[in-house]
C-alpha cells in the first residue's frame, strides 16, 4: 500500500498521535510490563535500545511504506502516554487491515484500549476507506479478547497461529469488525462490565484456582491437573469399570493421559471448561472431575467426573462435584448443571445424587457409546438446590 500520511485523532478524551523520540523512555517502561511481554511480540527481555528503535524507525517506517499505522495513545488532557493502538498490516487489495494494541500498566482499568480501539476504527473506515478490521490473539489472552468485543469486533473462531510466541499457544481467536459497526464514543459496546462475558474473562484470565471440600473427616484439594498426576490417570483409565462406563480410549496409554493434560490446560485458557484433579489430604489423586460450559447456552454446564479404585465409596466424588457446581454457580454466573450416564451406571447415579442432582429421566438412544446408541440417564443442579 502506498504510504499513509500520518495523522492525529483526537476522541474520547484520548489524542492518537504519531510515535516520537521523547516517547522512548515511557515505551521501555511499559514494556517491562509481564502481560505485554507475554502476549505480544515485543522482544524479550525489552531494553532501551528496541523502544528508541522503535519510535524514531520502525515507528516511521511503517507509516511511511504504508504497511502500518502505529499510534501513541496519549491522555488528551495532560499528554501522558497510556498505550499503544493501531493498524498493524493492511492488505491493499482486499482494502482490510489487522489492528493491535497494549494498554501501559499504569493505565489500565479505564477502558483505553477499547476508546482507542474505536477511534483507530473509526478512521481507518472513513478516511482509508478500509471494508473490514481483523483482530487476532493467542488463545488464553481474555483482556484482549474484551477489549475487541466492546469495540465491535465479532469474534468468529479460532485459527492457529502463524507465529506463536515461545512457550504459548499455538491456536489464536479472530474476529472482524466492518464499516458502521463501531459503537460510538461513551457507550457500552457488547461484554461491557458487569455482563458474563466480563465476569468469566476475569475468571479464565487468571490462573486457575484451588477449591476445596470436605468428605468426612478428610479435606479434598481441586486443583489443576499436573504431570506428577499422569501415571494415576493411566491406571484409573485402564480399570475396567472405568473403560466400561466412559469413553477413555482402550487401551489407554500414556500419551492419552498427556493429552489429556494438554486438553484441561487449552479448555482453562480458551474459557470452554474447567478441569480439576481431586487430590487428597497428602495431595495424591482421587480422581478427576470437568465443569464444560454450553456453547449455544451460556448459562449451561455439564459435568463429568471418573474416580481412582483406590478412593471409590468414601465419598469423596459426591463432595467435590457439591463443590464443583457450587463454584460454578457463584463464580461463572451458571444458571444450570446437567449430568448425564450411560443408563445402568449405578455408581455414577449414587454421586450425583449424593452431591444435589435431581435424575430428570431417561434420553432414549441418547448418546453413542463405544459404536452404539445408547439411553442416557439424565440429572440437574439448581443454584437453590444447594442451599
Amino acid at each position: 500500500m502506498a504510504r499513509v500520511e500520518p495523522v492525529e485523532i483526537n476522541e474520547d478524551g484520548l489524542l492518537l498521535r504519531p510515535w516520537r523520540a521523547t516517547d522512548a523512555d515511557a515505551v521501555h517502561r511499559a514494556c517491562q510490563d509481564p502481560d505485554i511481554q507475554r502476549w505480544t511480540t515485543v522482544p524479550r527481555p525489552y531494553l532501551a535500545e528496541h523502544a528508541h528503535r522503535f519510535v524514531t524507525a520502525t515507528a516511521p517506517a511503517d507509516w511511511a511504506t504504508g504497511a502500518g499505522t502505529p499510534f501513541a495513545v496519549c491522555d488528551a488532557a495532560t499528554g501522558e502516554l497510556l498505550g499503544s493502538c493501531g493498524l498493524v498490516s493492511i492488505d491493499a487489495g482486499l482494502r482490510s487491515g489487522e489492528i493491535g494494541y497494549w494498554t501501559a500498566p499504569w493505565a489500565r482499568g479505564a477502558g483505553v484500549a477499547v476508546r482507542a480501539t474505536r477511534a483507530v476504527a473509526r478512521w481507518a473506515f472513513d478516511a482509508l476507506e478500509l471494508r473490514r478490521l481483523i483482530w487476532q490473539a493467542e488463545v488464553g489472552n481474555h483482556a484482549s479478547r474484551l477489549v475487541a468485543l466492546r469495540a465491535g469486533f465479532r469474534v468468529e473462531g479460532r485459527l492457529r497461529l502463524a507465529d506463536p510466541a515461545p512457550g504459548g499457544s499455538a491456536d489464536g481467536w479472530i474476529g472482524s469488525l466492518l464499516p458502521g459497526e463501531v459503537p460510538d464514543p461513551g457507550a457500552d459496546g457488547p461484554a461491557g462490565p458487569g455482563t458474563l462475558e466480563a465476569l468469566r474473562a476475569a475468571v479464565f484470565g487468571r490462573p486457575q484456582p484451588v477449591l476445596f471440600a470436605t468428605a468426612g473427616a478428610t479435606e479434598l484439594r481441586l486443583r489443576p491437573m499436573e504431570e506428577r498426576d499422569l501415571d494415576a490417570i493411566v491406571d484409573t483409565c485402564r480399570e475396567a469399570e472405568t473403560i466400561r462406563w466412559t469413553t477413555v480410549p482402550d487401551p489407554y496409554e500414556r500419551t492419552d493421559a498427556e493429552s489429556y493434560l494438554d486438553y484441561t490446560r487449552g479448555n482453562w485458557a480458551g474459557g470452554t471448561a474447567a478441569c480439576f484433579v481431586i487430590a487428597d489430604a497428602d495431595d495424591r489423586y482421587v480422581g478427576t472431575v470437568d465443569l464444560r460450559l454450553c456453547a449455544a447456552d451460556p448459562l449451561l454446564g455439564d459435568v463429568g467426573f471418573m474416580t481412582a479404585p483406590h478412593a471409590r465409596g468414601r465419598g469423596f466424588m459426591p463432595a467435590a462435584l457439591a463443590a464443583l457446581s457450587a463454584w460454578g454457580f457463584t463464580t461463572l454466573g451458571l444458571a444450570r448443571v446437567e449430568w448425564k450416564a450411560n443408563a445402568g451406571n449405578t455408581a455414577s447415579r449414587r454421586v450425583a445424587e449424593k452431591a444435589g442432582f435431581t435424575v430428570e429421566g431417561t434420553a432414549r438412544g441418547g448418546l453413542t457409546h463405544r459404536g452404539e446408541r445408547v439411553d442416557v440417564w439424565i440429572g440437574a443442579l439448581l443454584p437453590g438446590d444447594l442451599a
